[in-house]
């Protein structure tokens, strides 16, 4: 006669199988850390076995690094690793001294060490993927709300997982990866990405990539735009799409519907001075653009960017008073103008009157939105500062309200007239001795 079977141990008044040893024992116990109450009472021996089937199956994972043929025969080791990591993922959820208990059996570590050496395979087999983005889960989950735990992931996984996931080709495990950077960032640690610049244009191009994701998007408004110190060095190293990706989400910041905070205005001034820097520099890369390959040239499309930030810059009250004395801006917005309309006599520029090339964003036309904007910033460089009236009607001759006239193609009227209102706001005269334009808006 068979020996009996041992009775299921009870987790708590609640029956899970015994002893744990198997597949359908970890899907049992997964299934009941679903609920918190099962959570709460769970016992810290349950985490002993379930760390000890995961350190026994990763050997697999070890020996398949070593001698590739053995990925064949990962499948067993891959669904109790993956069930493992579900398990320990859930008893994490809302539940500080589960993960308080996985912590302290260095599970993270365990975890981390499985995590690398998935990326180190580069197979993309589905059962693969399906544990590498539950281990990922386990580790944002044991994070959560946890700085102890933080700390811990932190300390295993930087930077070396970040490197190897943030770029993976995998959504998921990008997503993953974002999730637990940005669980785990802290103004500490930030200065520690100030010297692994990488990972930090690894989130801004898994933006660019991914822009549905929240956690990229996270990370960048509620951590990377907070230091000017990191955005300043990021950008230096930055392809000209991932500028253009940081820049938009500059844009959505300040333009956004909460108003920036008090301890916003100094970090968005360093911000100013970085963006007045690059446009004075670079904006002559915008005469480069033709007719025929409108989005072409990768710095004129951020240069153009940059024009839009500044836009909004001056938009704010608490930014417009820098830039209104930033050195050499308006003078090299006026100057562009004026290039801008010399190179409408090259039929083959985009800003030929000919052209008609239609843009992406929410402007009829990528040559009139240009100037629109250059018209837009010198108004507001303008607003309230005499000093700055007063400079752009002697460098324009007074003639910047009509130095798109005799075009074939009239640019944007309410702008000029909107920069007309601006600059003789306290001339009358002068703009009665204009070109006959009504000096208050019409009705």
């Amino acid at each position: 006669m068979a020996a009996p079977r041992p009775p299921p141990a009870r987790l708590s008044g609640v029956m899970v199988p015994a002893p744990i040893q198997d597949l359908e024992a970890l899907r049992a116990l997964t299934a009941l850390f679903k609920e918190q109450r099962n959570r709460e009472t769970a016992p810290r021996t349950i985490f002993q076995r379930v760390l000890d089937i995961l350190k026994k199956s990763s050997r697999a994972v070890e020996l398949a690094c070593r001698e590739p043929a053995q990925v064949d025969h990962l499948a067993a080791s891959l669904q109790l690793i993956t069930e493992c990591f579900r398990c320990l993922r859930n008893a994490c959820i809302e539940c500080s001294v589960n993960q308080n208990s996985i912590r302290n059996l260095d599970t993270i570590g365990v975890a981390v060490d499985l995590i690398l050496l998935f990326r180190e395979l580069r197979v993309e087999q589905e059962s693969l993927l399906t544990a590498f983005r539950c281990g990922l889960q386990f580790l944002g989950n044991i994070a959560s709300r946890n700085e102890a735990s933080q700390r811990v992931v932190w300390m295993h996984a930087f930077p070396e997982l970040f490197l190897s996931c943030l770029n993976h080709p995998d959504k998921k495990i990008v997503a993953y990866s974002s999730m637990i950077l940005f669980t785990s960032l802290s103004s500490e640690r930030m200065k520690e990405l100030e010297e692994n610049l990488n990972i930090a244009i690894d989130v801004v191009e898994a933006h660019r990539k991914q822009p549905e994701s929240e956690w990229p998007f996270l990370i960048i408004t509620d951590h990377f735009l907070k230091s000017p110190e990191l955005v300043k060095a990021m950008y230096a190293k930055m392809s000209n799409q991932e500028r253009v990706a940081l820049l938009d989400l500059t844009i959505a910041k300040i333009a956004g519907e909460e108003p920036l905070t008090k301890d916003d205005v100094p970090v968005f001034l360093s911000h100013a001075e970085l963006v007045a820097s690059a446009f004075v520099d670079q904006c002559r890369a915008v005469l480069h653009l033709t007719a025929e390959q409108p989005t072409g040239d990768e710095e004129a499309l951020a240069t153009i960017r940059l024009l839009d930030v500044l836009c909004e810059m001056t938009a704010n009250t608490d930014l417009l008073g820098y830039l209104q004395v930033f050195p050499g801006l308006l003078e090299r917005v006026i100057d562009l103008l004026r290039l801008i309309h010399a190179a409408g006599s090259d039929t083959t520029s985009i800003f030929s009157p000919c052209a008609s090339i239609k843009a992406e964003g929410d402007i009829t036309n990528v040559a009139e939105g240009f100037k629109s904007h250059l018209i837009r910033l010198i108004g507001n460089l303008c607003y309230k500062n005499k000093e700055n009236q007063d400079k752009v009607t002697f460098l324009s001759e007074g003639s910047v309200f009509h130095i798109f006239e005799g075009n074939a193609k009239p640019v944007l009227p309410e702008k000029q007239v909107f920069i007309k209102l601006t600059l003789c706001a306290k001339r009358p005269a002068e703009c009665r001795r204009g070109a006959g334009e009504r000096s208050d808006p019409s009705p």
